[in-house]
């Protein structure tokens, strides 16, 4: 009988000057696993690939001048037309401390995706034009500063990925996750019941389910309104 070939729930490329330093976290834990179970199917594109000459530029001078260098717009548009020829609904994604901060909705949204496609910004950013006419959504990890879009990219294919259904070993543990329902999760605790002086709360210990999750719920709440009030949920 012939195999059926099964087709990934989502494709997710990444265009990148640096494609060694995926080499490590796109092997590993649950992307490794995402593949492997053909879930997911992620390409790491050298953006050097599709520039013109002999030494392989995708950089040059700022017009006006100033400090630094400008990522060029022939390769990024070239490289991106040319990905999207096969699959023209792919979300573009520009990875720069200007675009909105990441948050678990918009993993939980870019999950839903069938082709992503993450441009990874370096050196003082990119040709305007990339920003203007190319890219449908630009993701910034925080306020600070990067040397490269590659890291943030990293943590988005991560976040992303294992919202895919059948990553995860038990997909009930997502319910439970910290930004799932606007809180922090509640904290956990494993053997030994008693670590020196520290034990565990006897209330997971009691066998009572219900004590339990009201415990972990009160708990949540008073995690989010110390560390994270600006959660919408902080204040319940």
């Amino acid at each position: 009988m012939k195999k059926r070939n099964v087709s990934p729930r989502l494709h997710i490329d990444v265009v990148t000057v640096f494609p060694e330093m995926f080499e490590g976290p796109f092997r590993e834990s649950m992307l490794r696993i995402a593949q492997e179970k053909k879930l997911v199917r992620i390409r790491v594109i050298n953006l050097r690939d599709y520039t013109k000459d002999k030494h392989k530029t995708t950089d040059d001078k700022p017009f006006g001048g100033g400090a630094g260098m400008v990522m060029k717009p022939e390769p990024i548009f070239d490289c991106v037309e040319d990905l999207k020829k096969k699959s023209p609904e792919a979300w573009v994604i520009l990875t720069t401390p200007a675009g909105k901060p990441f948050r678990q909705k918009m993993a939980r949204d870019l999950s839903k995706k069938k082709h992503l496609i993450l441009i990874c910004g370096h050196y003082e950013g990119v040709d305007e034009r990339v920003r203007e006419h190319l890219v449908d959504e630009e993701i910034s990890l925080g306020d600070f500063v990067l040397t490269g879009g590659e890291i943030p990219a990293m943590a988005i294919v991560d976040a992303v990925t294992r919202l895919i259904p059948g990553v995860l070993g038990n997909q009930d543990s997502l319910k439970h996750e910290s930004f799932q329902e606007g809180l922090l999760e509640y904290p956990h605790y494993t053997r030994p019941r008693v670590y020196g002086a520290f034990s565990v709360p006897d209330v997971l210990v009691s066998g009572d389910h219900d004590k339990v999750e009201r415990w972990r719920k009160e708990q949540a709440k008073i995690r989010t309104r110390e560390r994270r009030p600006d959660l919408k949920n902080s204040t319940d």
